[in-house]
Formats: C-alpha cells, structure tokens, sequence
C-alpha cells in the first residue's frame, strides 16, 4: 500500500475505532458513519485531502492485507478495534472449535489466572490461524506466547464469538478454563 493510503487508512481507524467525536462523527449502534460524513470531516483535517472520494476508501479497503474496514449502501465503517465508550453491538455467531490468541510472556502470566479480557478494546481480539496470532504478538514481544482457545466449548458455556472479519474473531471475556496455555 502506498504511503499516501496508508496515512488514510491510519486516519480513518482513528476516526472510526478510537475518536469519532475529533472528527465530529457519531458512530450508530453497529458502528457505521455516512460515507460522505466521513470524507467531510477528513478533507478538513489535511490539505492534500481536499479531493478526497469514495474512491480513495475503497482503494485502502482493497489494498489492506488487513480488512479493518466494511463500506456498503452509503456507509462505512471498522470491522473491529473499537476503544470508544459506545459498545457497538455485533450478532453472536458460532465460531470455529479453536482460536488463537498471541501475547507477551507476562501477559500469559496474568491470562493464565485472570482469563481473556478485551483490556482497552471492546472485544477480545482472537485469530483463525496460529502464525497471524504469533505475527500479532510479535508486534509487542520477541519472545510471543501463543494460547489455544477452546471457541466451540466456550460458546456453549455462554461465551459470546463475533465474526470481526475473514480473519479476526471477536468474543466476550474468556475465563481461563477455555484457555490451553503453552
């Protein structure tokens, strides 16, 4: 992705995940904004984007290894990674048997007793596959633990899983008994 997108898609997460009121936008309730609300706001905050379209947040959506964004009928939005106080609702889905989740030596220490909590975001943050949850983790650590989370039991047992998108799974807080540690 070229640079000029990736400050856009950098700025659009900001707007979007962690501080829509800077940008005078309201999130609604599944965290969705009107697409030219957000272009407004976003050729207000930086010159060389006074020609900024639809366009341009395709092309970052297309572009990212990542699917952090979902546009369609006129709105757009982040998939996941929200920090705002809103919680933004999600339809629970059942998730695959195992998810993984990376994470720091110490980390582990306190997961181990405390379980999975989403910490600063609305959500736990889980992966489908073990080298994406070992890449996450070694974005924090040289040293990455990866747990093996037992999704389908943890589910039965009331554990909510939200598909976050093709490659990130969402849940609830996961207590430590649904946790396989290394």
């Amino acid at each position: 992705m070229n640079e000029n997108l990736v400050q856009l898609s950098r700025t659009m997460s900001y707007a979007l995940r962690h501080h829509p009121e800077q940008f005078e936008l309201k999130l609604d309730d599944e965290g969705w904004v009107a697409v030219e609300d957000l272009l407004s706001a976003l050729r207000q905050r930086r010159q060389e984007w006074q020609h900024l379209r639809e366009e341009d947040f395709a092309a970052v959506i297309a572009q990212s290894e990542k699917q952090r964004f979902e546009m369609r009928d006129g709105m757009i939005r982040a998939y996941y990674g929200h920090s705002v106080p809103q919680k933004i609702t999600r339809e629970p889905t059942a998730p695959p048997a195992i998810l993984f989740h990376g994470t720091t030596p110490d980390a582990a220490r306190a997961i181990k007793t405390e379980g999975l909590k989403p910490m600063k975001r609305q959500y736990v943050h889980l992966s489908d596959e073990e080298t994406t949850a070992r890449q996450v983790a070694l974005r924090r650590t040289q040293r990455p633990v990866i747990l093996k989370i037992s999704a389908s039991q943890a589910y039965q047992h009331g554990i909510k899983f939200y598909l976050g998108n093709d490659m990130v799974w969402l849940a609830d807080p996961i207590p430590p008994q649904f946790i396989q540690f290394p």
